[in-house]
């Protein structure tokens, strides 16, 4: 009986892993058509000598294509201090400067050192400049729980890009995103 019990548990963990993990994915795919005040684009490593890691990059060419579009009035960078020396947000905006866009339209947030930092600092500038609507950048399977987040500190108006870009990293970050979900 007990061997029963615990074949059901696993089958049933497993699937509800499977639903979750295709459900994050389809959500993270989902790119927003609409129009925000602010895209926020979530940091990511700067490697040793400065150079901005390709997922970095992707987000924010991404967000680049969002303002090229004019479905975003202003990007805010966030990141935090890497353990390779860089502010993540000071040389995301560096990027999109060397990318011709405006320094008037970027906000650099260099304290969102995690994702829940991010969402927070970004609500804080959000509500500041009056800004009612954004648009999350950040890698398909991480939207899920940024829109989470968002919510869950009452701020509703909130939507995500994604870029396309996949790397092999991508199979360990959808497990880590399934946990993280849920804490």
């Amino acid at each position: 009986m007990l061997k029963i019990i615990i074949k059901y548990i696993l089958i049933a963990s497993l699937s509800w892993f499977i639903i979750h993990s295709l459900y994050i994915t389809y959500d993270g795919f989902t790119n927003s058509k609409q129009k925000a005040d602010l895209a926020v684009v979530f940091g990511n490593k700067v490697n040793e000598d400065g150079t901005l890691s390709p997922r970095l990059k992707a987000r924010l060419d991404k967000s680049i294509e969002l303002y090229q579009k004019k479905q975003i009035k202003d990007i805010l960078v966030s990141g935090g201090l890497g353990k390779e020396g860089y502010w993540e947000g000071t040389e995301m905006k560096n990027y999109l400067i060397k990318n011709k866009i405006s320094s008037n339209k970027i906000l650099v947030d260099n304290f969102g050192d995690n994702t829940e930092k991010t969402v927070i600092n970004t609500i804080k500038i959000a509500d500041s400049l009056k800004y009612s609507s954004v648009i999350s950048v950040s890698q398909y399977y991480h939207q899920t729980r940024i829109k989470k987040l968002f919510r869950g500190h009452h701020f509703k108006n909130i939507d995500s890009s994604s870029p396309i870009y996949f790397e092999i990293r991508d199979f360990y970050s959808i497990f880590r995103e399934f946990f993280a979900y849920y804490l």
